[in-house]
């Protein structure tokens, strides 16, 4: 399976856009850990046309560690976000579910933020704001599995609606 660099950089685009959504949790928890937004901006160079360097995976890295250490899921769902649109700089061509993850756990993250807070985008809004490039993009792998946590049954419940959009 090919994928172009334009492909992965709609991918990205479309994780840190979910990203911008809860990056305000964390950073409300925590004002002065930057590496979350750090880790969105390394995101938002590659999709807008930089290049993918380590610094992608350095901040995807350290946006996680934050995760680790935020005080409320919230927040830690909002620094996760962040390393995940990162993080999805790096998809593999390679046809395995797993690599689902990296298209929308970004957007698994949001719409588990908008269910804990009763505010923000939802399953459905969250998968049409993906768009054709992704949902292409998404198409070239098998069907995510659902998992037992809620973010890994929120990554199933996308990756379904995300399908069933028109091509």
């Amino acid at each position: 399976m090919d994928l172009t660099l334009d492909d992965i950089r709609a991918v990205v685009a479309f994780a840190a856009d979910c990203a911008d959504l809860v990056l305000p949790g964390f950073e409300d928890a925590v004002p002065d850990d930057v590496r979350p937004r750090e880790a969105l901006a390394a995101a938002r160079t590659f999709a807008g046309g930089g290049p993918r360097t380590v610094a992608q995976r350095t901040a995807a890295f350290a946006a996680h560690r934050a995760a680790e250490a935020a005080p409320t899921e919230v927040a830690r769902l909002g620094a996760q976000a962040c390393g995940d649109a990162a993080a999805a700089a790096y998809l593999h061509p390679l046809a395995q579910a797993t690599q689902v993850g990296h298209v929308l756990r970004s957007a698994a993250c949001a719409a588990r933020v908008a269910e804990l807070t009763g505010s923000g985008a939802g399953v459905a809004d969250l998968a049409g704001r993906a768009g054709p490039r992704v949902r292409a993009v998404l198409l070239r792998y098998p069907a995510a599995p659902g998992g037992r946590s809620r973010p890994a049954r929120l990554v199933a419940e996308l990756d379904a609606a995300v399908r069933g959009l028109p091509g």
